[in-house]
Order: structure tokens, then C-alpha cells, then sequence
């Protein structure tokens, strides 16, 4: 199939949108008409950002639109793949064979980063809950199943747990998400390993399925006793309970700007921009935290497609920066946004 060109596409006024996995439609529009509109799809991890960077661009640029459908990491890079889209989402990097199969070769831009957070609806439960490596893991491998379970109230001493049944929540879709949050995990227990594995879509052994970052959250508010894995902007902007978790060092650390930006220091981005996190060793920092890609073609038919995507992009990696931290994300160290500039070079 062709990539979407602009000759379909025509002058036609396009709202700025961001379909969340939900299926709702959220139109944050322009009443110019486009001269060139982009289309997107991918992850939900950071969608919220991407609207908030698709938004500003507009109002500076109103002859460019942005359609961006937030359909998860698997979707993104399917779509992508097959010349469906005019760039991708995902926080899973695209592979060696993944990347091989676009004709018009790969250019992966890390463009934000985050943590993946396990927020929980416990009625009387703690104010501030931890949870060691082997709770959580056995949580999600159905090993733990009540949260007055020994091994979570050995992290919380003195603290109320209630007796009532744990309901993992986890990703329906294929999810970049699930992959950042299953790598960690097949790198902390050799039974997640040799078990479910790592991928965008996994067999969990046990717990309910939503789709996407914003299903997998309304899950959780209106299941009692539910735990499940979500982007942290997601969390923080809804106001969810996150629990802190033992890292590396056996500290419990909770996600925040600090603890993100520790787990990143132990990274160096090497040359092709992709780089994973599974378990990072720093003692501040949070285990589980990810860079997310914006998946961009090395070539593009049209040329105003090609530029109005680099602008989209060089706002993102510089004034868009911004907004990073009263989202959820963590701001690009200077020289990662350094590499990814350079990078955009292979773009023509």
C-alpha cells in the first residue's frame, strides 16, 4: 500500500487530533485550512505530550496539521511499516528485522522519556505502599494473590493491608508499555524469563486487560484491589497512588523527576539512538524508565511532508522540551537532544 500522500489528503481543514485508545476523538482544532497534514499513529505512553507539542506547533504554524492516533506501539510500527503513515510511535525501539522490512529505510528518534509506574485502588490501605522485586513479580505471575500476602507486608511494617483479592491490570493491545514493563521484569526474575517473556504482547498469566495507557487507568480507579502497570503522566494527571519499588540497590524509590533522571544517567545513547533500560544500577534511581522513539522514513516523496515533519520535530526537541515536566516526562538530557538534531540529517 502507498503512504499517504498529500494529493488524498487535499487542502482539507483537518482538526489537530489525538485518538486515544478509548476510540474518543479529541479535537483540539485549527479553522485554517492545511497545506500539509501529517499523519500519525502509535504509543499512548506519550501521547499527552505529543498533543501538547502538536497543539503549540499549530498555533505557531497553522498550515500544518498533525493527525496522531494514539493506538499503541504495535499498531505504530505495523502501520508505519507498511507506508500507511507519515511517521510512527513507539517505546519499544524497532528491531533489526522490523526495520528491514521499510523500503524507504528507518531514522529512530528518541524524543522523551519516562517511567512505568504501578498505580493501585486499595480501600484502607496504606498511605505510601512498597513493593519489593519479589512481590511484584509474583503479583503479576499470579504467584501473590491477596494484598495481606507476607511478602507485601514484609515491605510495609506496621501498616494496615486489607485482606481482599489482587487484580493485576495489564495492556490489551500490543504496547511499548508492556514491553518496557516485561523487559524489566525477564531482567529481575528468571521465572518472568523462562515464563511470559518480553514483548509488546505477552500471555500474562492472570489479571484483566485495557486498551491502552488510558484503559489500563480506568481499570484500575473503578476495580478495588487492582494493580496495574501505566506511563507515570498518565498517573500523575489522574491522580492515582503509585507504589514505590525496590530498585537495583534493594531502595525503594519512587517515580519522580529525580529518580527518572538518575535512572537515565547510566545511559549512553549509541549510534543508531536506541538504547533500553531494564534494570538500572544507580542507587537513587527508579527501576523501570524508558526513552520512547518518534519513527520517521530516511526518504520522503514529497518534500513538504519531509520539512513539515523535521519542524514538528526540531520544536519537539527544543521549545517543546518545556512542557516535559508537568506531563510526567523527563526533559532530554542536552546530549541526547545534541544526537537526535544530528540524526535528522538522514531525513530527505
Amino acid at each position: 500500500m502507498k503512504r499517504i500522500s498529500k494529493r488524498n489528503r487535499g487542502r482539507m481543514a483537518f482538526a489537530i487530533a489525538i485518538v486515544l485508545s478509548t476510540g474518543a476523538m479529541v479535537h483540539l482544532g485549527s479553522a485554517h485550512a492545511a497545506d500539509v497534514t501529517l499523519q500519525g499513529t502509535g504509543a499512548t505512553f506519550p501521547a499527552p505530550l505529543y498533543q501538547r507539542w502538536f497543539t503549540e506547533y499549530n498555533k505557531m504554524h497553522p498550515e500544518v496539521q498533525i493527525n496522531y492516533q494514539a493506538l499503541g506501539s504495535g499498531a505504530g510500527v505495523k502501520q508505519f511499516q507498511e507506508g500507511l503513515v507519515n511517521f510512527g510511535a513507539s517505546d519499544a525501539a524497532m528491531t533489526d528485522e522490523e526495520i528491514a522490512a521499510v523500503k524507504d529505510g528507518v531514522v529512530l528518534l528518541p524524543m522523551t522519556a519516562g517511567s512505568v509506574v504501578l498505580a493501585y485502588n486499595l480501600p484502607g490501605g496504606p498511605a505510601e505502599l512498597k513493593l519489593s522485586r519479589d512481590a511484584y513479580v509474583g503479583i503479576f505471575l499470579g504467584t501473590i494473590t491477596n494484598w495481606n500476602d507476607p511478602k507485601i507486608a514484609s515491605a510495609n511494617p506496621g501498616a494496615t493491608l486489607p485482606d481482599l483479592k489482587i487484580t493485576p491490570v495489564t495492556r490489551s493491545d500490543g504496547s511499548g508499555t508492556t514491553f518496557v514493563f516485561t523487559q524489566h521484569l525477564s531482567a529481575i526474575s528468571d521465572a518472568w524469563k523462562n515464563g511470559p517473556g518480553t514483548g509488546k504482547s505477552v500471555n500474562f498469566p492472570v489479571g484483566v486487560g485495557g486498551k491502552g495507557n488510558p484503559g489500563v487507568t480506568a481499570l484500575i480507579k473503578q476495580t478495588p484491589g487492582a494493580i496495574g502497570y501505566v506511563e507515570y503522566g498518565y498517573a500523575k494527571q489522574t491522580q492515582m497512588p503509585m507504589a514505590s519499588l525496590e530498585n537495583k540497590s534493594g531502595k525503594y524509590v519512587k517515580a519522580d523527576l529525580e529518580s527518572e533522571k538518575a535512572a537515565l544517567a547510566s545511559v549512553e545513547l549509541p549510534a543508531d539512538l536506541r538504547a533500553w533500560i531494564p534494570d538500572p544500577s544507580q542507587p537513587a534511581a527508579y527501576p523501570i524508565v524508558t526513552y520512547t522513539w518518534l519513527l520517521a522514513y530516511k526518504k520522503y516523496a514529497d518534500p513538504k511532508i519531509k520539512d513539515a515533519l523535521k519542524g514538528v520535530i526540531q520544536y519537539g526537541l527544543g521549545d517543546g522540551q518545556k512542557f516535559s515536566e508537568e506531563l510526567g516526562y523527563i526533559p532530554l538530557p542536552a546530549g541526547v537532544v545534541t544526537a537526535v538534531t544530528k540524526a535528522l540529517d538522514q531525513i530527505s
